[in-house]
């Protein structure tokens, strides 16, 4: 789709709503992007990819103007104008909005407030009017296929429908060029394909978009063109007719993987956990049971996968059985090397050997604001403290062997771990809890976000640890995952166990059924 330029008559109309051109952006002792260039046609999909720390997001940010000019090299044609964005608000006025994977919006203040904010709809005497504001929200939610009220607080929506709000919000700034940064992230399959079929519609009222994904499903689904970015450089950029898995992530990571996950043989040892009867119910309503009588068991060595849909319980299981960290009328038993343990508290779970890296690592797996050596050493500062000091030097030491050990991309471990990938991010996180040499070891979605590459790095950490005889539960929403790396998947549909299968027998279909069982077998 084409649309006419400010030219003159005859003259050339631009196939490219944007051009790229030889940026490079440098960070002290990184360079984070290296003569990358990017073409973008009018009214076009087109996907970028690349392994965390590619330099995906840091492109984005250079184009919407919040590393402005002056800050990097190259430029940046925009509707056939050289432009010098200062700021995101210059970009934003051209028509370029940025949707990052972290959702900007104020959970306190209602959809249409946060829709028209700094952009707000002025009456008389330089008022805000609320009924014209409410009443161009609603169009625009009806444009996105939202029915809430307008006047609803955003903390009372689920992330799906925020996402949506955040486009709603693009198109109340008249958007021409629409970036969302891995916007189905955080989204279960149903807002993950409705948000997908927006894009689509979008693109058919001649709005081009950028979509930034790991999800190379989602990618061919949507785009017209893939440009694929490695170390901060360019690498190719290919059509829709030319798209293969294999072909994106031999770009991507520099090489063939010819086998998706590592090679694992178990060396499976005795039982190191056993829970019986484990229920947990609501934290806020105690009448409904999240948990329900949940029955498993793990062995040293062994790597155990718990498959489920969303919402039904295998997080609330996980954290109420890392010290009660989540849920309300917790009962049932812990048996750790068959002796039962207490876990009344996180401090009690942690002291008895269990460990829990949660699915959301930006919340509360990590402090983003602090640096590598700090999150590393948090969950067992008592290993490295001495009279209720911390000894800095020890910590220092132990953050960089984890550093070096882990492959965590950064240039010292006090670089602020809110500024790594989310690859190096989970790499962190397993630090952390690596470091307080649990017995067993709960990941909950280890892979959630993060490229295949940095996939295949974490899966050969969970081999390793399992080698060492270490027992680990594994939770994810990748069926493919689960089957690639464990020795025995429960299943788990409405709080409570439906099946058990060695590797052997479990396959997607068997493991579907199993997770949409009403009635527990």
């Amino acid at each position: 789709m084409y649309y006419p330029t400010t030219k003159g008559v005859g003259s050339p109309v631009n196939a490219n709503i944007l051009e790229m051109r030889s940026i490079t952006k440098t960070f002290p002792g990184v360079k984070a992007l290296s003569d990358v260039t990017l073409n973008v046609a009018r009214g076009e999909v087109h996907a970028i990819c690349g392994e965390n720390g590619a330099g995906k997001s840091t492109l984005m940010k250079v184009l919407s103007g919040v590393y402005p000019l002056g800050t990097y090299d190259g430029d940046i044609v925009f509707e056939d104008k050289t432009m010098s964005f200062h700021d995101i608000r210059e970009s934003e006025a051209h028509g370029i909005v940025i949707i990052h994977q972290e959702l900007a919006l104020s959970p306190q203040l209602s959809i249409a407030e946060n829709i028209f904010l700094n952009n707000e709809q002025r009456g008389a005497f330089g008022l805000i009017d609320w009924n014209k504001t409410n009443a161009e929200a609603a169009k625009l939610l009806a444009r996105v296929g939202l029915r809430e009220n307008p006047t609803t607080k955003i903390k009372n929506i689920g992330v799906g429908k925020q996402q949506l709000v955040e486009i709603a919000k693009a198109l109340s700034k008249r958007v021409k060029l629409l970036i969302l940064d891995e916007p189905t992230a955080a989204l279960n399959d149903e807002d993950s394909d409705h948000l997908l079929d927006l894009i689509l519609h979008l693109k058919g009222q001649g709005i081009t978009s950028i979509i930034i994904s790991h999800k190379l499903n989602e990618i061919k689904k949507v785009s017209d063109s893939v440009t694929v970015i490695r170390d901060g450089k360019t690498i190719e950029t290919i059509t829709k007719a030319e798209v293969t898995e294999d072909r994106i992530i031999k770009d991507m990571v520099g090489r063939d993987l010819e086998h998706r996950y590592p090679d694992h043989t178990p060396h499976v040892g005795e039982e190191v956990l056993r829970v019986e009867n484990w229920t947990a119910h609501h934290p806020q309503d105690p009448t409904r049971v999240m948990v329900d009588n949940v029955n498993l068991n793990v062995r040293a060595g062994e790597i155990v996968g718990i498959a489920g849909l969303m919402g039904a319980g295998r997080t609330e299981f996980a954290m109420s059985l890392f010290g009660r960290s989540y849920g309300s009328r917790i009962t049932g038993k812990v048996f750790k090397n068959g002796k039962e343990i207490k876990v009344r508290d996180v401090s009690e779970a942690i002291s008895n050997g269990i460990a829990y890296a949660t699915e959301d690592r930006k919340t509360y797996g990590l402090n983003l604001i602090d640096d590598i050596k700090r999150n590393v050493s948090m969950a067992a500062l008592g290993k490295l403290s001495k009279y209720g000091l911390v000894h800095d030097n020890e910590e220092f030491k132990v953050a960089n062997e984890y550093r070096k050990s882990m492959n965590i991309k950064a240039p010292t471990v006090l670089a602020k771990t809110g500024k790594l990938s989310g690859g190096n991010q989970q790499k962190v996180v397993l630090s952390k809890w690596i470091f307080s040499d649990p017995d067993v070891l709960i990941l909950d979605e280890p892979t959630r976000g993060i490229d295949v590459g940095a996939k295949y790095e974490i899966y050969t950490i969970i081999n390793r640890l399992a080698a060492e005889g270490k027992a680990i539960i594994v939770i994810s929403s990748e069926l493919p995952e689960l089957l690639g790396i464990c020795d025995r998947i429960y299943a788990i549909s409405e709080g409570r166990i439906t099946g058990e299968l060695p590797i052997e027998q479990a396959n997607p279909e068997a493991l579907i059924k199993l997770m949409t069982m009403e009635t527990p077998r």
